[in-house]
């Protein structure tokens, strides 16, 4: 019993520092995408809109071979083809890379959303009052937002913590180090251990359950 609570800890803290960073890494990267797609208009901006989104329909074992390419020392692109570092295959760090990409898309697109509810004309009262792009973005855009916005760093979280089809194929499923909920939920499942499965499922449905019932509220407080 000490055995197996230990390693639901162990299980536990990967993915939540796994979960954690790669929500941090995706929130500015979706919440910029999200202003920009919100807000501005140029050309070729559906094809931005469809290559964000991409990760949505893609299989994530695709996107983790993808990865894997663009990782691998000995990968289909050469040898450090883009500069990255193939010592980060199968570390934590790998994992948080295919996590936050899975997670990027989610989260540029409730950005986006909390953006276009925001009315442009506060914006342009902002600009006509002195305030600089940056300072209305600041201190008009983002407040007005907010809710939004922290709607869809949750669902980052959130889309990161069930991430498993890029992350076993980068990081692979290695106890205390890149083992996250789903995939000891599959490990268990591969050894007959059902008992654990069925215990892991049920921390998995709780933390998702409170994760979208806090992004419901939120919903729910930005629509009054």
């Amino acid at each position: 019993m000490i055995g197996a609570e230990s390693h639901t800890l162990d299980v536990l803290l990967v993915t939540a520092r796994v979960a954690g960073v790669a929500a941090l890494l995706a929130a500015p990267a979706g919440i910029a995408l999200g202003f920009l797609l919100a807000r501005a208009e140029f050309r070729g901006k559906s094809a931005i809109e469809t290559l964000v989104a991409l990760p949505l329909v893609l299989p994530p074992t695709a996107i983790g071979y993808l990865l894997l390419a663009l990782l691998a020392r000995d990968g289909w692109l050469g040898e450090r083809a883009l500069g990255f570092d193939p010592d980060l295959l199968f570390t934590w760090k790998a994992a948080v890379l295919a996590s936050a990409i899975v997670a990027l898309p989610l989260v540029a697109r409730t950005a986006r959303t909390a953006f276009e509810e925001v009315d442009p004309r506060l914006e342009r009262m902002a600009r006509t009052l002195g305030y600089s792009r940056a300072r209305t973005f600041a201190r008009v855009t983002v407040p007005l937002a907010r809710r939004g916005l922290c709607a869809a760093g949750a669902l980052g979280f959130g889309r990161a913590l069930g991430e498993f089809g890029a992350t076993v194929i980068v990081a692979g499923s290695i106890p205390g180090r890149t083992q996250t909920l789903a995939l000891a939920i599959f490990e268990e499942i591969q050894l007959g251990d059902h008992a654990a499965a069925l215990r892991l499922v049920g921390i998995t449905v709780a933390i998702a359950f409170a994760l979208l019932w806090w992004v419901e509220r939120l919903s729910r407080r930005r629509s009054r």
